[in-house]
């Protein structure tokens, strides 16, 4: 299954073992994410690092492993899904992961009950959905 991870699931992967980590590893998903993702990251890497129950050795291992696991798409290459993306995503904040759906034919996976519930183009699955369906 493909899917468009947003920042908050990576996040919750970093800060605490679990489903979401579980998840991420799992062989018949293959996850997608904006180029900005890891940006976002690096921005509140030290509030992440204050919040998890990881050692910062572990916390940076984690880190690299998903750089790997993850694949990167350039907004270039979304760019012609951005004007669907703003008509379709209730919030002007996911637009690139709205774009990068779209361009991918795919989910996002996202705990984020607003785009789920104010929009219908395109499957939101929260970290408890994917269990259920994996």
């Amino acid at each position: 299954m493909d899917l468009v991870i947003d920042a908050n699931i990576l996040f919750a992967a970093l800060i605490k073992k679990g489903k979401t980590e579980e998840l991420l590893f799992k062989d018949n998903l293959h996850i997608f994410a904006p180029e900005f993702i890891f940006e976002e990251f690096e921005k509140y890497s030290s509030l992440i690092l204050e919040k998890t129950e990881r050692s910062k050795e572990e916390f940076e291992k984690l880190i690299e492993i998903l750089r790997k696991r993850i694949k990167i798409i350039s907004s270039e290459e979304t760019e012609e899904y951005l004007i669907e993306a703003i008509k379709i995503c209730p919030d002007k904040k996911d637009t690139d992961y709205f774009a990068l759906a779209l361009k991918m034919n795919c989910a996002i996976w996202s705990n984020d009950n607003t785009i789920k519930a104010k929009q219908n183009r395109i499957d939101i699955y929260s970290t408890e959905d994917l269990m259920k369906l994996i």
